[in-house]
């Protein structure tokens, strides 16, 4: 990270230093970071209250594990500490002055419903193959996730990627003061969380939060594909290009042809020229991740050789987001299951219908949650949705999926992982491919695992996340 000493930290917050008389002496030069587990040498701890755990209680292991010094709500005997009233308004304070302190560092920022992880790993692998690039691990889009991301900074970082999410209006308005982007992706509005906004318009109302914060000199990339993104073009101060398959945007795809596995493949025309490019990720909805990416890696500085060449070698980055194992038994298992709404079920199933199959096609398919008064009939609609793309078996999991069940005529419910697995390890076949897609809380992403692991050959070793912060929408 950009260096800062304790005395700094206090300015930032405006807190009060305890547990050291000499503050300017104690330099934060390490990670920051809320898990006490993951501090080193010249850490700084940030003991956020969570709702299950009290980070105070582990400002000792933090101490004994490097840390030099915490931002604290209460002093912590013989430990130095900058006492603040709010751990995570501090934190973001904290993180606005790493940003302050990097005049040269370019920020893009990446919301919607949808793909927000897919397009920052990708944008991350095409940016970091010309200059050193900081983007969030997994799924940090929040006001705790910002600053952890954004405290990785060093004085080389040239591009910080910075995903984020909102769970109500002003929340991404919130991120980009401690990450002012010069650049905006906007992917997407869908009905992801839509119980806690009331409707469409007022998710766009939150998405519009970002490219409202771009600068007049700087780029907002908006999806002409998506009513409700493209009209967010009107009124804002920074340049906009649209990107997507229709004819009128800026940077589009045209002549896009899918392989067996469902990856795809298309020209890219834009302003600096065309150019044939080939995705390692399956599913068609990566040609409009990867045209936000190409925008955003021009408008940086970026040749179009080298975007081409950096979206050409980008593998899949983020763990359980249309991950493929091969199993030695010739069964596929597409683990895609680390989180849903109605649109990414749809480009699931897309990208699995996509694909050449040998066998038969599995749908296991879990709960979305957080739907509202909707999620009856966004469930049977994903259900139905499945039918039609010709599936030959669904299997629904959990109560929250039994809407999903009674569209697909023929399919099975279950109530559970346990008893999803004990219906499928019996019954999956060599050519068959098997999908997993649901909410993370629904479990089916460890599902996922198990059935792979039971192919006789694992994918990457099952690990649950450590991450103290959900991903947001």
């Amino acid at each position: 990270m950009i260096s800062l000493s304790l005395s700094e930290i206090r300015d930032l917050t405006g807190g009060e230093v305890h547990g050291t008389q000499s503050p300017e002496t104690v330099v934060i030069d390490g990670t920051v970071t809320t898990d006490s587990r993951e501090c080193g040498p010249g850490s700084l701890y940030v003991a956020r209250v969570g709702e299950t755990a009290d980070g105070h209680d582990f400002v000792a292991a933090a101490v004994e594990a490097g840390a030099v010094a915490a931002l604290t709500s209460r002093p912590v005997d013989g430990v130095p500490c900058v006492v603040v009233d709010d751990v995570q308004t501090a934190f973001g304070r904290v993180a606005r002055g790493v940003v302050d302190r990097a005049p040269e560092l370019r920020i893009v920022g990446v919301t919607g419903s949808s793909g927000k992880t897919s397009v920052k790993d990708l944008l991350a692998a095409v940016l970091s193959s010309v200059a050193e690039t900081v983007a969030p691990v997994n799924s940090l889009n929040g006001e705790i996730g910002v600053p952890l991301t954004v405290c990785r900074v060093t004085p080389t970082t040239r591009f910080l990627v910075a995903e984020m999410g909102a769970r109500g209006i002003g929340h991404i308005d919130y991120l980009t003061r401690i990450a002012p982007p010069q650049v905006a992706i906007v992917l997407n509005v869908g009905t992801a969380h839509i119980g806690e906004f009331g409707s469409r318009e007022n998710i766009a109302r939150a998405k519009s939060e970002l490219p409202r914060a771009v600068p007049a000199e700087g780029l907002s990339i908006l999806n002409a594909d998506d009513d409700l993104v493209a009209a967010m073009a009107a009124g804002l101060a920074s340049r906009v290009q649209l990107v997507g398959l229709a004819p009128q945007a800026d940077v589009r795809a045209e002549d896009v042809h899918l392989d067996e596995r469902g990856r795809a493949a298309y020209t890219l025309v834009c302003p600096q020229g065309t150019a044939r490019v080939t995705l390692q990720q399956s599913g068609a909805h990566h040609v409009g991740n990867s045209l936000a990416v190409a925008a955003a890696a021009l408008e940086l500085g970026l040749s179009l050789d080298q975007v081409v060449a950096g979206l050409v070698a980008a593998e899949p980055a983020s763990r359980w987001r249309m991950e493929i194992t091969d199993r030695p038994d010739g069964v596929v298992v597409v683990n895609d299951a680390y989180n849903a709404n109605p649109h990414s079920m749809r480009a699931a199933l897309d990208a699995v219908a996509a694909m050449h199959v040998a066998g038969e096609r599995w749908a296991v398919l879990g709960g979305m949650l957080e739907l509202g008064p909707d999620s009856d009939v966004e469930h049977a609609g994903v259900g139905s949705y499945a039918a039609s793309l010709g599936f030959d078996h669904v299997v629904a999991v959990g109560e929250g999926a039994r809407p999903l069940a009674d569209a697909f005529p023929g399919s099975e419910w279950v109530p559970d992982t346990d008893a999803a697995h004990d219906l499928l390890a019996p019954r999956l076949r060599a050519g068959d491919v098997v999908l997993l897609k649901s909410s993370r809380d629904s479990g089916l992403r460890w599902l996922g695992e198990r059935l792979a692991a039971e192919g006789g050959d694992v994918a990457a070793t099952p690990v649950a996340p450590t991450s103290r912060e959900g991903a947001r929408p």
